[in-house]
């Protein structure tokens, strides 16, 4: 008679599969794959690893696995995707949010006290993220996000609602901050497309084939952007105001003289948790003051 598929022996299999078929964090794939088809918790594997799996829940985690084989993302398997403390709606309408984002957080939350109101926009906000996970943190922050994309705004609608807080959050139709009045924000956040379009092809599937191009692809030297976004963040940033903008880990000097060129001062690269460069910022360096915590 054949033992039965519990937790443990589910997730050691396809942490196996995974490994064998070259995805990369096999171990933490199978898990979000295993709570996804049983319900389980991570505690749940933890404390009772011999718990059998039902037929369903077999075949459900089966189908899971072989889409990641497929390098389809976690994400794009699950619809969600965790961010900075916040878990987000993702559909293929928008960027899958990346750790590395996270970087405009530890700037944000150094430039703004626990209890301070400010006002914020996030400039191709996409899911939401980058704005959801400062109002989660400054409870006295409101804030706006803007996207080109209809879909994009929907979902972004959806994730405020879900973390309730589409009371402080507004989304808009427009390009970058078209429409908005000069020296009108606090705080002003944005991870725009960057990657030049030629290397696109060349990106991982998990990227290149499950992200949106509107969000991937920066144009011939992946700079447009950020032609189009420093004289706009110049224009409606209130004096004595933040921003913080990601970048490609090789664009720190160019995006750097972008900036300086539309007038902005003050302007430095931070780098990220792998000291790669990730972000140009008038605000202070997570590296080097200790963040608040609120």
């Amino acid at each position: 008679m054949t033992e039965p598929t519990t937790l443990v022996s589910a997730w050691k299999a396809a942490q196996a599969v995974l490994k064998t078929g070259r995805i990369d964090s096999p171990a933490i794939d199978a898990r979000l794959l295993l709570e996804a088809a049983t319900g389980a918790s991570r505690l749940d594997i933890l404390t009772d690893p011999h718990r059998p799996l039902t037929p369903d829940q077999s075949t459900a985690l089966d189908g899971y696995i072989e889409r990641r084989l497929r390098r389809e993302p976690v994400s794009r398997i699950l619809g969600r995707k965790g961010f900075w403390k916040i878990m987000l709606t993702v559909t293929p309408d928008v960027l899958s949010p990346r750790p590395d984002t996270e970087t405009i957080l530890d700037i944000a939350l150094l430039a703004f006290e626990p209890a301070q109101s400010f006002n914020l926009i996030d400039l191709g906000t996409g899911s939401g993220a980058i704005l959801l996970a400062v109002l989660s943190e400054r409870q006295g922050a409101h804030g706006v996000g803007t996207d080109i994309s209809s879909e994009a705004l929907a979902v972004a609608r959806e994730n405020a609602a879900n973390l309730d807080l589409d009371g402080r959050a507004t989304f808009l139709r427009t390009e970058w901050a078209a429409g908005f009045a000069d020296t009108s924000f606090d705080l002003v956040v944005s991870n725009p497309p960057y990657i030049p379009s030629e290397e696109i092809p060349g990106l991982d599937p998990e990227v290149r084939d499950h992200d949106p191009l509107l969000a991937l692809d920066g144009g011939p030297d992946g700079l447009q952007a950020y032609r189009d976004l420093a004289p706009e963040i110049a224009r409606i940033l209130k004096p004595g105001g933040i921003f913080a903008v990601e970048i490609g880990w090789d664009q720190g000097p160019a995006v750097k003289a972008l900036f300086e060129a539309a007038g902005l001062e003050d302007v430095k690269i931070v780098r990220d948790l792998a000291d790669r460069h990730r972000v140009i910022t008038n605000g202070p360096d997570p590296r080097t003051t200790p963040i608040r915590q609120g």
